[in-house]
C-alpha cells in the first residue's frame, strides 16, 4: 500500500518538572466502509473486517489511555439503490454493522448518502451516535467537526478551539486530491479526513499528506484504519512528529513487497506446497511491517505531539471474538431471510425463445464435449458453489451470482433457491447460453468467445484484485479445449 506521507504512532514522552502529566489519547477512524462487515474471501489473503478492526481497537484500549473510534459516514449501504430481493439482506447487513460499531464502543459518526439508502428514519432507528454535518464535538480536549467542505471546517474550527479544542480533525465529504488542494491552507484545523472518493474504488489505497494541516484517505470497504495518537501538554500547538527518512523508505519498500506477495499467492492453478510457501513469507513481511510501524517516535519533553499510521487490517490479524459472534449471526439469518423472501416472492426463470436464449447446464455440454470436460474438472470453476456451502453463504445473494451459471438468464438462476443444474462456474459463463447449440451445434450460435469483458464481471477488482486475463486463460487452456 502505497503512503503520500507516513507517520508512526505509539507516543512516549516524560513530563517536566512541575509541568504536570502528558495526556494521552488515540483516535481511530474509519471511511466508507459501504457496508461491508468482511471481505469476501473470493482471494487469497484479502483485508478488512469490523471484528479484525474491533480486535485492533481493544488491544489499544488495553495501554489504559483513552481510547475512540470515529466512522466518517457512507457506512451502512454500498450502492445508492438496492434490488427489492436484496432489502432484506442489506438492512440486516447494516444493523450487524451498527452492532458491531457499538460493540467497539463507537464514539461518534458523520453520516453520507449511502446511509440513507433506507431511510433517514432506518438510519436513526440504529441508535447510533451522530455527528451532524456543519457542527463540532469536544471530546477529551480533541475538536472533531463534520463539516460540507473545507471553508466550513475552518469556520468550525474556530469555534473548536475557543472550547477548548487542542487539536481539530475535520471529517469532509471530498475526495482526498480535491480536499488536498483546497484544505492545504488551514491552520486552524490539524488533520482533514477524506470520507467521500469520487467513485467507488478511488479509495484503493490508504494516503497521507501535508504539512501542520494533514490530509488523510482511508482505505475503503473497511480494509484499514487511520490511527492517529496524540499527547497534550502545556499550551502550545499540538505538532505533528516526523519519521525517519530511513524508516519511511523501508516501509514503502515492505508495502510492495506485500502486494507483489499477494498476487502471487492468488495465481491460478498453484500448487498446494508453493502456495503454502508463499503464504508463510507473506505473512512474515506483514508482521514485519506491523513491527517497525508499531515503533514508538520519541516525543520532545515539554511538548504536545501527534503521530498518525495506518493499519491495514491483514487476513492474519486476530478477530474480536464478541463481533466475530456478531458477523457470523448475520450469515445465519440472511441465509434463512432471503430463503423465506425467494419462496414469498421469488419469480422462475423465463423460458428460452428464439431470440433470447437459455441456458441448459454444464452436464448437457459434457454429453459432446469430453475433451473439454476433462480440463474443465482441474480448474476451480467446478467447486464455484461448493466455497460458499463450505462457508455457509450459498444463500447470499453478495455473492450468489459469481458461483452459479446464468443468475437472472432465462432457464439460468432467478431464485436462491432454484439452483440446481445451474450450480458452479459452467461453460456457458463463459461462452453464453446454450440453448440453441444444444438443437444445432453450429460455431455461429455459439454467443461468446472468451475475452477479457466476460471474466471481469467477477473477477473484478474487488474479489480477484489480481486477476491477469492472459495469464489466467493461459491455465484453463489445454487439448479439446482452446489449444489443438
Amino acid at each position: 500500500m502505497a503512503l503520500a506521507v507516513l507517520l508512526f504512532a505509539g507516543c512516549t514522552t516524560k513530563p517536566l518538572p512541575g509541568s504536570g502529566t502528558p495526556k494521552k489519547l488515540t483516535l481511530f477512524f474509519t471511511a466508507e466502509v459501504r457496508g461491508y462487515l468482511g471481505p469476501c474471501g473470493c482471494s487469497e489473503n484479502m483485508r478488512g473486517g469490523v471484528s479484525r478492526a474491533a480486535f485492533q481497537v481493544a488491544e489499544a484500549r488495553k495501554a489504559g489511555t483513552p481510547v475512540y473510534l470515529f466512522d466518517t459516514g457512507d457506512g451502512l449501504f454500498g450502492t445508492p439503490q438496492l434490488p427489492e430481493d436484496a432489502v432484506p439482506q442489506q438492512e440486516r447487513k447494516a444493523k450487524a454493522l451498527a452492532d458491531s460499531w457499538k460493540a467497539m464502543g463507537l464514539t461518534l459518526r458523520a453520516t453520507g448518502p449511502l446511509d440513507d439508502v433506507r431511510g433517514a428514519a432506518f438510519r436513526e432507528g440504529l441508535g447510533l451516535p451522530e455527528l451532524k454535518s456543519g457542527t463540532f464535538k469536544l471530546v477529551d480536549g480533541v475538536g472533531v467537526l463534520s463539516a460540507p467542505d473545507p471553508a466550513a471546517a475552518r469556520t468550525l474550527a474556530v469555534e473548536a478551539r475557543k472550547a477548548g479544542a487542542r487539536f481539530v480533525v475535520a471529517m469532509v465529504p471530498l475526495p482526498f486530491d480535491q480536499l488536498l488542494r483546497e484544505a492545504i491552507d488551514s491552520p486552524q484545523v490539524d488533520l482533514f479526513v477524506s470520507s467521500r472518493s469520487k467513485d467507488e474504488f478511488a479509495a484503493e489505497e490508504s494516503r497521507l499528506a501535508g504539512g501542520e494541516t494533514k490530509v488523510a484517505q482511508v482505505q475503503s470497504k473497511g480494509r484499514s484504519l487511520l490511527r492517529v495518537d496524540v499527547v497534550l501538554h502545556g499550551e502550545g500547538r499540538v505538532e505533528w512528529l516526523r519519521g525517519g527518512g530511513e524508516r519511511d523508505r523501508e516501509l514503502y519498500a515492505l508495502d510492495q513487497r506485500i502486494e507483489l506477495l499477494r498476487g502471487q499467492v492468488n495465481e491460478p492453478m498453484l500448487g498446494d506446497e508453493l502456495k503454502a510457501l508463499r503464504k508463510a513469507k507473506l505473512e512474515e513481511i506483514i508482521a514485519r511491517r506491523a513491527l517497525l510501524a508499531e515503533t514508538p517516535l520519541p516525543v520532545p519533553e515539554g511538548k504536545a505531539a501527534v503521530t498518525a499510521r495506518f493499519v491495514p487490517l491483514e487476513s492474519s490479524f486476530p478477530k474480536e471474538s464478541a463481533v466475530q459472534a456478531l458477523e457470523k449471526a448475520y450469515d445465519v439469518d440472511v441465509g434463512l431471510i432471503n430463503l423465506e423472501w425467494a419462496k414469498a416472492h421469488g419469480v422462475s426463470c423465463p423460458p428460452a425463445t428464439p431470440e433470447r436464449y437459455g441456458f441448459i447446464g454444464t452436464a448437457a455440454c459434457f454429453e459432446c464435449h469430453v475433451e473439454a470436460q476433462a480440463v474443465f474438472e482441474t480448474t476451480k470453476h467446478p467447486r464455484a458453489y461448493a466455497t460458499l456451502v463450505e462457508v455457509g453463504k450459498q444463500h447470499h445473494l453478495d455473492c450468489i451470482s459469481c458461483h452459479v451459471t446464468g443468475w437472472q438468464q432465462p432457464q439460468g438462476v432467478c431464485r436462491i433457491d432454484q439452483t440446481a443444474g445451474r450450480e458452479d462456474v459452467g461453460c456457458e459463463a463463459c461462452h453464453g447460453p446454450g440453448s440453441a447449440h444444444a438443437k444445432q451445434p453450429f460455431k455461429t450460435n455459439i454467443l461468446r468467445a472468451a475475452e477479457p469483458k466476460t471474466c471481469v464481471g467477477c473477477h473484478d477488482r474487488e474479489n480477484s484484485p489480481h486477476f491477469d486475463f492472459d495469464r489466467y486463460l493461459e491455465k484453463i487452456l489445454a487439448k479439446g479445449h482452446g489449444r489443438k
